[in-house]
Protein backbone atom coordinates (compact mmCIF):
# COMPACT_ATOMS: atom_id res chain seq x y z
CA UNK A 1 0.00 0.00 0.00
CA UNK A 2 2.83 2.08 0.86
CA UNK A 3 4.53 1.68 -2.56
CA UNK A 4 1.05 2.10 -4.47
CA UNK A 5 0.42 5.51 -2.51
CA UNK A 6 3.74 6.53 -3.22
CA UNK A 7 4.05 5.78 -7.12
CA UNK A 8 0.22 6.68 -7.70
CA UNK A 9 -0.17 10.41 -9.71
CA UNK A 10 -1.51 13.33 -7.28
CA UNK A 11 -3.17 16.21 -7.81
CA UNK A 12 -2.86 18.94 -4.57
CA UNK A 13 -5.13 21.60 -4.23
CA UNK A 14 -4.63 22.66 -0.44
CA UNK A 15 -1.18 23.75 -0.18
CA UNK A 16 0.38 27.75 1.00
CA UNK A 17 3.83 27.96 -0.74
CA UNK A 18 4.54 30.49 2.09
CA UNK A 19 3.68 26.70 4.20
CA UNK A 20 6.16 25.60 2.35
CA UNK A 21 9.01 27.11 3.20
CA UNK A 22 11.64 24.76 5.19
CA UNK A 23 13.70 25.97 8.38
CA UNK A 24 16.70 25.53 6.09
CA UNK A 25 15.86 27.63 3.56
CA UNK A 26 14.61 30.33 6.48
CA UNK A 27 18.37 31.03 7.59
CA UNK A 28 19.81 30.80 3.87
CA UNK A 29 17.44 33.75 3.15
CA UNK A 30 17.93 35.59 6.48
CA UNK A 31 21.21 35.18 5.48
CA UNK A 32 20.94 36.15 2.36
CA UNK A 33 18.47 39.20 3.03
CA UNK A 34 20.63 40.50 6.73
CA UNK A 35 17.84 39.43 8.17
CA UNK A 36 18.56 38.58 12.11
CA UNK A 37 16.94 35.85 13.32
CA UNK A 38 15.54 34.84 16.73
CA UNK A 39 16.48 31.17 16.62
CA UNK A 40 20.22 30.11 15.79
CA UNK A 41 19.75 26.90 13.83
CA UNK A 42 16.92 25.52 12.16
CA UNK A 43 16.46 22.75 14.81
CA UNK A 44 15.99 25.40 17.04
CA UNK A 45 13.09 26.29 14.48
CA UNK A 46 11.89 23.14 14.63
CA UNK A 47 11.70 23.04 18.27
CA UNK A 48 9.93 25.90 18.31
CA UNK A 49 6.95 24.42 16.48
CA UNK A 50 4.58 23.80 19.67
CA UNK A 51 1.41 24.38 17.49
CA UNK A 52 -1.66 23.74 19.35
CA UNK A 53 -4.30 25.36 17.64
CA UNK A 54 -4.62 28.25 14.89
CA UNK A 55 -3.36 31.33 16.32
CA UNK A 56 -0.41 29.64 17.79
CA UNK A 57 0.51 28.28 14.30
CA UNK A 58 -0.08 31.34 12.68
CA UNK A 59 1.89 33.42 14.81
CA UNK A 60 4.90 31.28 13.69
CA UNK A 61 3.96 31.24 10.13
CA UNK A 62 3.95 35.11 9.86
CA UNK A 63 7.18 35.80 11.39
CA UNK A 64 9.57 33.44 9.57
CA UNK A 65 7.60 34.85 6.15
CA UNK A 66 9.28 38.14 6.71
CA UNK A 67 12.55 36.59 5.04
CA UNK A 68 11.07 36.77 1.59
CA UNK A 69 12.03 40.22 0.28
CA UNK A 70 13.02 39.78 -3.18
CA UNK A 71 11.24 38.05 -6.81
CA UNK A 72 14.45 35.38 -6.62
CA UNK A 73 13.03 34.62 -3.04
CA UNK A 74 9.85 33.78 -3.89
CA UNK A 75 11.16 31.97 -7.25
CA UNK A 76 13.31 29.79 -4.97
CA UNK A 77 10.23 29.13 -2.07
CA UNK A 78 8.08 27.64 -5.24
CA UNK A 79 10.62 25.75 -6.98
CA UNK A 80 11.77 23.99 -4.28
CA UNK A 81 7.94 22.82 -3.31
CA UNK A 82 7.31 21.78 -6.83
CA UNK A 83 10.72 20.00 -6.64
CA UNK A 84 9.58 18.16 -3.45
CA UNK A 85 5.86 17.98 -5.35
CA UNK A 86 7.87 15.86 -8.24
CA UNK A 87 9.36 13.63 -5.43
CA UNK A 88 5.69 13.05 -4.58
CA UNK A 89 4.61 12.21 -8.01
CA UNK A 90 2.36 15.01 -7.96
CA UNK A 91 1.31 16.20 -11.68
CA UNK A 92 -1.08 18.80 -10.65
CA UNK A 93 -1.28 21.77 -8.16
CA UNK A 94 -3.06 24.58 -7.30
CA UNK A 95 -0.98 26.42 -4.23
CA UNK A 96 -2.37 29.42 -2.29
CA UNK A 97 -0.01 32.41 -2.19
CA UNK A 98 -0.98 35.40 0.57
CA UNK A 99 0.09 38.92 -1.02
CA UNK A 100 -1.06 40.88 1.70
CA UNK A 101 1.40 39.05 4.27
CA UNK A 102 4.21 40.28 1.85
CA UNK A 103 2.78 44.67 0.82
CA UNK A 104 1.84 45.11 4.50
CA UNK A 105 5.98 44.36 4.95
CA UNK A 106 6.40 46.77 1.86
CA UNK A 107 7.11 43.78 -0.36
CA UNK A 108 5.00 44.79 -3.86
CA UNK A 109 2.51 42.72 -5.41
CA UNK A 110 4.75 42.50 -8.85
CA UNK A 111 7.82 40.58 -6.95
CA UNK A 112 6.04 38.35 -5.50
CA UNK A 113 3.43 36.90 -8.35
CA UNK A 114 6.80 37.40 -10.98
CA UNK A 115 8.93 34.95 -8.35
CA UNK A 116 6.22 32.81 -8.37
CA UNK A 117 5.21 32.73 -12.09
CA UNK A 118 8.60 32.18 -12.91
CA UNK A 119 8.85 28.97 -11.15
CA UNK A 120 5.33 27.77 -12.14
CA UNK A 121 7.10 27.98 -15.66
CA UNK A 122 10.18 26.38 -15.09
CA UNK A 123 7.96 23.75 -13.07
CA UNK A 124 6.28 22.87 -15.96
CA UNK A 125 8.84 22.56 -18.21
CA UNK A 126 11.84 20.83 -16.36
CA UNK A 127 9.20 18.78 -14.03
CA UNK A 128 5.94 18.28 -16.10
CA UNK A 129 3.77 19.65 -13.03
CA UNK A 130 1.00 22.23 -14.43
CA UNK A 131 0.21 24.36 -11.99
CA UNK A 132 -2.61 27.17 -11.43
CA UNK A 133 -2.40 29.80 -9.08
CA UNK A 134 -4.93 30.84 -6.20
CA UNK A 135 -4.73 34.44 -4.25
CA UNK A 136 -6.07 34.01 -0.52
CA UNK A 137 -7.17 36.85 1.43
CA UNK A 138 -6.44 37.05 4.80
CA UNK A 139 -9.55 37.39 7.01
CA UNK A 140 -8.45 39.16 9.67
CA UNK A 141 -7.20 42.12 7.85
CA UNK A 142 -10.55 44.66 6.28
CA UNK A 143 -12.73 43.75 3.96
CA UNK A 144 -11.52 47.19 2.10
CA UNK A 145 -7.66 45.40 2.02
CA UNK A 146 -9.12 42.55 0.33
CA UNK A 147 -10.61 44.84 -2.35
CA UNK A 148 -7.37 46.97 -3.09
CA UNK A 149 -5.45 43.19 -3.42
CA UNK A 150 -8.23 42.12 -5.95
CA UNK A 151 -7.65 45.14 -8.36
CA UNK A 152 -3.97 44.82 -7.55
CA UNK A 153 -4.48 41.13 -8.91
CA UNK A 154 -6.21 41.77 -11.75
CA UNK A 155 -3.21 43.18 -13.99
CA UNK A 156 -2.03 39.26 -13.61
CA UNK A 157 -5.74 37.96 -14.28
CA UNK A 158 -4.06 35.43 -16.43
CA UNK A 159 -1.98 33.95 -13.75
CA UNK A 160 -4.13 33.63 -11.13
CA UNK A 161 -6.84 30.98 -11.48
CA UNK A 162 -9.33 32.20 -8.42
CA UNK A 163 -9.47 33.38 -4.87
CA UNK A 164 -9.47 31.89 -1.36
CA UNK A 165 -9.95 33.04 2.54
CA UNK A 166 -7.37 32.21 4.74
CA UNK A 167 -5.84 32.92 8.43
CA UNK A 168 -7.89 33.40 11.87
CA UNK A 169 -11.17 33.10 11.28
CA UNK A 170 -12.62 33.91 15.11
CA UNK A 171 -14.89 36.76 14.40
CA UNK A 172 -14.10 37.10 11.01
CA UNK A 173 -17.15 34.84 8.40
CA UNK A 174 -16.88 34.94 5.19
CA UNK A 175 -19.82 37.13 4.94
CA UNK A 176 -17.09 39.73 5.74
CA UNK A 177 -15.69 39.35 2.42
CA UNK A 178 -18.95 38.84 0.20
CA UNK A 179 -18.93 41.92 -1.58
CA UNK A 180 -14.81 41.34 -2.57
CA UNK A 181 -16.10 37.56 -3.81
CA UNK A 182 -18.86 38.74 -5.97
CA UNK A 183 -16.60 41.21 -7.30
CA UNK A 184 -13.81 38.16 -8.46
CA UNK A 185 -16.58 36.16 -9.65
CA UNK A 186 -17.55 39.05 -11.80
CA UNK A 187 -13.97 38.95 -12.85
CA UNK A 188 -14.11 35.53 -13.65
CA UNK A 189 -12.18 34.06 -10.86
CA UNK A 190 -13.24 30.74 -9.08
CA UNK A 191 -13.81 30.77 -5.40
CA UNK A 192 -12.79 28.81 -2.28
CA UNK A 193 -12.76 29.44 1.35
CA UNK A 194 -11.05 28.17 4.69
CA UNK A 195 -13.83 26.46 6.96
CA UNK A 196 -11.13 25.50 9.49
CA UNK A 197 -12.12 22.49 11.58
CA UNK A 198 -13.28 23.27 15.03
CA UNK A 199 -13.29 26.75 14.93
CA UNK A 200 -16.39 29.14 16.69
CA UNK A 201 -19.87 28.91 14.41
CA UNK A 202 -18.04 26.78 12.02
CA UNK A 203 -21.07 25.18 10.74
CA UNK A 204 -22.85 28.46 10.05
CA UNK A 205 -19.58 29.62 8.51
CA UNK A 206 -19.91 26.68 6.26
CA UNK A 207 -23.73 27.56 5.09
CA UNK A 208 -22.89 31.43 4.27
CA UNK A 209 -19.76 29.97 2.28
CA UNK A 210 -22.79 27.62 0.30
CA UNK A 211 -25.19 30.76 0.55
CA UNK A 212 -23.57 33.97 0.77
CA UNK A 213 -20.36 33.65 -1.71
CA UNK A 214 -21.89 30.31 -3.29
CA UNK A 215 -18.16 29.21 -3.82
CA UNK A 216 -16.61 26.38 -5.83
CA UNK A 217 -14.87 24.40 -3.40
CA UNK A 218 -14.53 24.32 0.70
CA UNK A 219 -10.80 24.35 2.41
CA UNK A 220 -11.25 22.31 5.19
CA UNK A 221 -14.73 21.73 6.12
CA UNK A 222 -14.68 18.87 8.60
CA UNK A 223 -17.64 20.29 10.64
CA UNK A 224 -20.14 20.08 8.00
CA UNK A 225 -20.81 16.33 9.30
CA UNK A 226 -22.51 18.03 11.66
CA UNK A 227 -25.37 18.98 10.29
CA UNK A 228 -27.09 16.55 7.73
CA UNK A 229 -28.69 18.92 5.63
CA UNK A 230 -25.65 20.48 5.10
CA UNK A 231 -23.61 17.12 4.40
CA UNK A 232 -26.70 16.36 1.65
CA UNK A 233 -26.50 19.89 0.06
CA UNK A 234 -22.05 20.01 -0.25
CA UNK A 235 -23.13 16.58 -2.11
CA UNK A 236 -25.89 17.30 -4.63
CA UNK A 237 -23.19 20.21 -5.62
CA UNK A 238 -20.46 18.17 -6.07
CA UNK A 239 -18.59 20.61 -3.86
CA UNK A 240 -14.55 19.50 -3.42
CA UNK A 241 -13.78 19.98 0.55
CA UNK A 242 -9.93 19.65 0.63
CA UNK A 243 -8.72 18.38 4.21
CA UNK A 244 -5.44 18.07 5.70
CA UNK A 245 -4.90 15.43 8.10
CA UNK A 246 -1.33 15.90 9.33
CA UNK A 247 -2.36 19.63 9.96
CA UNK A 248 -5.59 18.43 11.50
CA UNK A 249 -3.44 16.26 14.22
CA UNK A 250 -1.57 19.91 14.98
CA UNK A 251 -4.72 22.18 15.58
CA UNK A 252 -7.31 19.35 16.72
CA UNK A 253 -4.41 16.33 18.01
CA UNK A 254 -6.54 14.25 15.01
CA UNK A 255 -6.33 13.27 11.68
CA UNK A 256 -10.05 12.85 11.47
CA UNK A 257 -9.33 9.46 9.75
CA UNK A 258 -12.89 8.88 10.66
CA UNK A 259 -14.14 12.43 9.37
CA UNK A 260 -12.91 11.50 6.14
CA UNK A 261 -14.43 8.16 6.18
CA UNK A 262 -18.08 9.55 7.22
CA UNK A 263 -17.41 12.01 4.31
CA UNK A 264 -16.30 9.14 1.89
CA UNK A 265 -19.77 7.30 3.00
CA UNK A 266 -22.03 10.06 2.29
CA UNK A 267 -20.64 10.71 -1.25
CA UNK A 268 -18.60 14.11 -1.00
CA UNK A 269 -16.17 15.01 -2.86
CA UNK A 270 -13.58 15.00 0.27
CA UNK A 271 -9.67 15.08 -0.94
CA UNK A 272 -6.56 14.63 1.02
CA UNK A 273 -3.97 17.65 0.71
CA UNK A 274 -0.80 19.28 2.75
CA UNK A 275 -1.47 22.59 3.72
CA UNK A 276 1.58 23.95 5.51
CA UNK A 277 3.95 21.19 4.78
CA UNK A 278 7.23 22.79 5.72
CA UNK A 279 5.96 23.56 9.49
CA UNK A 280 3.80 20.33 9.83
CA UNK A 281 6.93 18.46 8.03
CA UNK A 282 4.28 16.17 6.10
CA UNK A 283 4.27 16.29 2.38
CA UNK A 284 1.14 14.82 0.17
CA UNK A 285 2.42 11.49 0.53
CA UNK A 286 3.40 12.11 4.33
CA UNK A 287 -0.61 12.58 4.52
CA UNK A 288 -2.04 9.81 2.80
CA UNK A 289 1.05 7.57 4.70
CA UNK A 290 -0.15 8.64 8.11
CA UNK A 291 -4.01 7.89 7.83
CA UNK A 292 -3.26 4.78 6.44
CA UNK A 293 -1.52 4.22 9.89
CA UNK A 294 -4.11 4.71 11.69
CA UNK A 295 -7.09 3.96 9.58
CA UNK A 296 -7.78 1.25 7.50
CA UNK A 297 -8.20 2.94 4.57
CA UNK A 298 -8.50 0.53 1.14
CA UNK A 299 -6.79 0.83 -1.92
CA UNK A 300 -9.93 1.17 -3.55
CA UNK A 301 -10.76 4.30 -0.92
CA UNK A 302 -7.41 6.04 -1.50
CA UNK A 303 -7.85 6.09 -5.39
CA UNK A 304 -11.32 7.83 -4.66
CA UNK A 305 -9.98 10.39 -2.36
CA UNK A 306 -7.48 11.23 -4.86
CA UNK A 307 -9.44 10.89 -7.96
CA UNK A 308 -11.87 13.69 -6.14
CA UNK A 309 -8.57 16.09 -5.96
CA UNK A 310 -8.53 15.60 -9.81
CA UNK A 311 -12.58 16.17 -10.35
CA UNK A 312 -12.79 19.11 -8.10
CA UNK A 313 -9.37 21.03 -9.33
CA UNK A 314 -9.86 23.87 -11.85
CA UNK A 315 -7.91 22.30 -14.54
CA UNK A 316 -9.81 22.44 -18.03
CA UNK A 317 -12.19 19.82 -18.75
CA UNK A 318 -9.51 17.95 -21.33
CA UNK A 319 -6.92 18.17 -19.04
CA UNK A 320 -8.98 16.69 -15.75
CA UNK A 321 -10.08 13.67 -18.19
CA UNK A 322 -6.11 13.52 -19.24
CA UNK A 323 -5.25 13.29 -15.49
CA UNK A 324 -8.50 10.79 -14.65
CA UNK A 325 -7.64 8.28 -17.49
CA UNK A 326 -3.60 8.25 -16.18
CA UNK A 327 -4.74 7.43 -12.61
CA UNK A 328 -7.03 4.87 -13.83
CA UNK A 329 -4.57 3.23 -16.44
CA UNK A 330 -2.05 3.55 -12.79
CA UNK A 331 -4.64 1.57 -10.65
CA UNK A 332 -5.71 -1.23 -13.54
Amino acid sequence: MQDFIRDMPKAELHVHLEGTLEPEHIFALAERNQIEMEYKTPEEVIAAYNFHDLPSFLAIYYAAMGVLQTEEDFFELTYHYFLRAHEDNIVYVEPFFDPQGHTSRGVSFATVINGIHRAQVAAREKLGIESNLIMCFLRDASAESAMQHLHMSLAYRDWIIGVGLDSDEKDNPPSKFREVFALARQEGYKLTMHCDVNQVDIVDHIWQCLDDIEVDRIDHGINSLEDEKLCQEIASRGLGLTVCPVSNRFVVQSLTSQEIKAMLARRMKVSIHSDDPGYFRAYLTDNYLALIEEAEFSRAEIMQLNRHAFETSWAEDEQKQRYLEQLQQYSS
